[in-house]
């Protein structure tokens, strides 16, 4: 068959460790044989990270400022062990971090369902969609480490001579101090795009903080969701027989825990982080989940939410071939390809995006699956590796396309 043409390049963001070793077996059995890939190619490992001093980091994202879709490959967050692992000039930042604090917006997360991975919570019979706002909070935070006695003040001074000043706490020994921040047109942006998703997938929306606790910061977020909604959608929410409700997170999880599912859970930065984590591995796995990060300008950057699977890595660079799960990765490129296909009017690409999605499910239904999946599933099941488990899915895909 002719290939499938683009009009217009993705951003493409390599990434590390096994993950990196899946993201090449990807593009060369189930992307280029049937699409004329075209990309602007980032190389996020983190030796080239480090190489560039990061910068490579921030020239993707102002390219995904440039062509409005990009899909990335999991990365390495050092941490002092890596540092000394990759002999590193510094401890490099979390490059999701970077890329949030740049497009801003909001992360969507939501699990792959297939009928042969049952949910741990035996009432979920509804995929739960979280939306996770990107920017800010902890991981963007300035830390100290406290050397010993001594006084730390939060300090404010305004453009206007105000200034405000308050004492955080007094220490009497060593320890450690962090500041975090947010603005108030990020996460006015934050509401926006969650009440829009809610509406696109008619789905309830839940929002959750601890403003009982955090009296000025989480009770800024309750306040503008607050706001955005009567203002701008109450009206369409009751029109669309849909519900908008605000509590605290705690509460959130136990009515999550009891639910259906079959709603938007949006949360903060890091609760969105770990609450993802909890969803996808409640409903199967880490490798079997969505997430894509929308910025108010109408861009797009897909990936996979787990990491770079290290432990899989060690074993290939020792010859083996290990089982893992690339399903996150396929779904990063696919959900890619059909946001270019959509934004450009490609009709075949979007198409193709489709087909490539269905041969990954159907190919897990069939019995043919990684071991995280066999794991979990119901019935019979033939254990592969990762390159027979891509050559599976190859030949349900060029069914479909026949």
């Amino acid at each position: 068959m002719e290939k499938i043409k683009m009009q217009n390049p993705i951003v493409e963001m390599d990434g590390d460790e096994m993950t990196r070793i899946l993201w090449k077996m990807i593009k060369d059995e189930l992307l280029c044989p049937f699409v004329e890939l075209n990309t602007e190619y980032y190389d996020l490992g983190l030796p080239y990270r480090d190489e560039t001093n990061d910068q490579v980091t921030v020239d993707a994202s102002n390219a995904i400022k440039k062509h409005k879709v990009g899909v990335k490959c999991a990365t390495i967050t050092p941490n002092a062990q890596r540092v000394e692992e990759y002999k590193l000039k510094e401890m490099w930042k979390s490059p999701n971090g970077t890329i949030r604090a740049i497009l801003d917006g909001t992360v969507f997360r939501a699990p792959i369902i297939t009928s042969r991975i049952k949910p741990y919570v035996s009432r979920w019979n509804k995929p739960i969609t979280i939306a996770r706002h990107a920017y800010g909070d902890v991981y963007k935070a300035t830390e100290f480490r406290i050397p010993g006695p001594g006084k730390a003040e939060l300090l404010f001074k305004g453009e206007d001579g105000t200034e405000m000043r308050q004492t955080i706490y007094d220490y009497e020994c060593a320890g450690v101090l962090q500041g975090q921040y947010n603005k108030d047109s990020s996460i006015e942006s934050f509401a926006r795009v969650c009440f829009e998703y809610a509406l696109s997938t008619k789905q309830d929306m839940w929002f959750a903080t601890k403003d009982t606790i955090s009296k000025q910061y989480d009770q800024t977020f309750k306040f503008i969701f607050q706001r955005i909604y009567d203002e701008e959608f109450k009206e369409k929410f009751e029109a669309a027989g849909i519900e908008y409700f605000y509590t605290l997170i705690d509460d959130a999880v136990a009515r999550v825990i009891r639910s259906e599912g079959g709603f938007l859970w949006v949360c903060k930065n890091y609760d969105g982080d770990v609450m993802s984590d909890m969803v996808s591995t409640a409903f199967g796995s880490l490798a079997m989940m969505t997430s894509v990060l929308v910025s108010p300008e109408g861009n797009y950057e897909y990936e996979a939410a787990h990491g770079t699977v290290t432990r899989h890595y060690y074993r290939w660079l020792k010859g083996e071939k290990p089982s893992s799960n690339p399903i996150a990765t396929i779904f990063a490129w696919t959900g890619a390809l059909r946001k270019r296909g959509e934004l450009d009017g490609n009709n075949e690409l979007m198409a193709f995006a489709d087909k490539l999605e269905a041969a990954c499910l159907d190919t897990i239904e069939s019995g043919t699956m990684t071991g995280d999946l066999a794991a979990l599933s119901e019935g019979e099941t033939r254990v592969v590796n990762s390159e027979e488990f891509i050559a599976a899915i190859r030949a349900e895909l060029e069914k479909k396309l026949a």
